[in-house]
């Protein structure tokens, strides 16, 4: 059980505080309520782009990461589709410099053309490394693209054309700052070794001030029901051929959610699971395999996806996995895997407790869903999933018009498929 306190200061910053004594450091955690689902179809990749801007300097405070490191203390950063979460880690007698940081960057960021050309070239050479130039780096572009006709999970966190961060302009980054980067749109979480009262004095006296900005409500329209089968073949530079699968799951506040993350662990989740054992081991199609689910939100993914081993014909490796789900749609899966997930999932969920980044990081997430407290309950919804929940889910999902298959080939299997 994690304990904790939270209150909402006037300006609607939300405020976490879990107290651990055993000790030395403590942990800041910011979480912004915006993702890449909160950027217009013509302007991606913005919510990754702050991630790298909010440590370009504030008005303040022109190097982020120089009185930190002065401080003893580290941080970092990241971004999906549904949130940005900034985090550091400081010795608890510097915690104000902590706490200015944050405040000074959320207060005050500072914006100039130098600044945002700087962040630019960062990012477009992270796009062009990652996602253009590396073997598979645009898989999740066409697979996205794929799978939602309708909803902004269509394109990557990074965006989806290099050409919207290159063009993006000092007045579209300044009116993307003031939407989302306020405290009503934020949740601050600070864990380790405060005493109570005294951090609660420290917080008000370094965000209290901070006007509020209005609460961005989300209007997203809702994927459609997929009806009907989908694929898509691309060629690329890449080594050898790959199947990417998809399937489309419920959101994270749906029951059924954990059901399918417990279908991908049995499924997909290292050597012992069940597509490596049969189409790696038994019948060597594949040189590996896994499947795992895309943790959204809102409705998002499952996912399979394989390296073929040379010769093999993709469509035929594809039918033998559709052979494996359905196996498990019509006798579906044994008690004895099932508590075996379920174990792994406990060590899992406790060893995550014991990281203090990691417990700052899931109590902002789970109030952002609605309630810090969910971190302590997620443990007994995977308890309480039966046999019956994985088959009856299984059969939900996996059925052929609720998928999308992308075949990412060899340019020397385009060359054999036109001769």
């Amino acid at each position: 059980m994690v304990h904790f306190t939270k209150y909402t200061l006037p300006n609607k910053l939300k405020v976490i505080l879990h107290p651990d004594t055993s000790t030395e450091t403590i942990v800041v955690n910011i979480l912004y309520d915006v993702g890449a689902k909160d950027e217009d179809k013509d302007h991606t990749g913005f919510a990754h782009l702050f991630e790298h801007l909010m440590f370009g300097g504030s008005v303040h405070i022109p190097n982020y990461d120089e009185p930190l490191q002065v401080a003893g203390g580290e941080n970092n950063a990241y971004t999906t589709n549904d949130i940005t979460n900034y985090f550091l880690q400081i010795p608890k007698e510097n915690i104000d410099t902590a706490l200015w940081l944050e405040s000074d960057r959320m207060q005050s960021l500072a914006f100039s053309p130098e600044s945002l050309e700087v962040q630019r070239k960062v990012v477009c050479e992270e796009f062009k490394e990652h996602y253009i130039n590396k073997p598979y780096g645009d898989a999740w572009k066409h697979l996205r693209a794929l799978a939602f006709e309708k909803h902004p999970y269509q394109w990557m966190t990074i965006g989806k054309e290099l050409s919207h961060i290159e063009q993006a302009t000092l007045d579209e980054v300044k009116q993307f700052f003031k939407k989302h980067y306020c405290p009503s749109n934020a949740i601050l979480c600070v864990a380790g070794n405060f005493d109570e009262a005294t951090i609660k004095s420290k917080i008000e006296y370094w965000f209290g001030d901070i006007a509020p900005g209005e609460k961005y409500h989300r209007n997203i329209p809702p994927e459609p029901e997929q009806t009907q089968y989908k694929e898509q073949t691309v060629y690329g530079k890449v080594p050898v051929n790959m199947i990417y699968k998809a399937y489309h799951i419920a959101g994270r506040l749906d029951t059924a959610y954990y059901v399918a993350d417990i279908l991908s662990d049995y499924l997909g989740s290292g050597k012992t699971a069940l597509l490596y054992q049969k189409l790696v081991k038994e019948e060597q199609l594949f040189s590996q395999i896994n499947c795992y689910q895309t943790g959204s939100v809102e409705p998002g993914l499952l996912v399979i996806e394989g390296k073929l081993l040379n010769g093999v014909d993709p469509r035929f490796a594809n039918e033998k996995i559709d052979a494996i789900l359905q196996e498990i749609t019509e006798q579906g899966i044994a008690e004895k895997p099932l508590q075996k997930i379920k174990n792994k999932i406990e060590s899992l969920i406790v060893f995550e407790d014991t990281d203090l980044m990691n417990l700052a990081n899931n109590l902002a997430f789970f109030e952002l869903l609605g309630d810090a407290d969910g971190m302590n309950k997620e443990l007994d919804k995977y308890q309480s999933i039966q046999t019956q929940d994985l088959q009856a889910t299984a059969q939900k999902i996996f059925k052929k018009e609720n998928s999308v298959t992308l075949y990412y080939l060899t340019e020397t299997a385009s060359e054999i498929e036109k001769i």
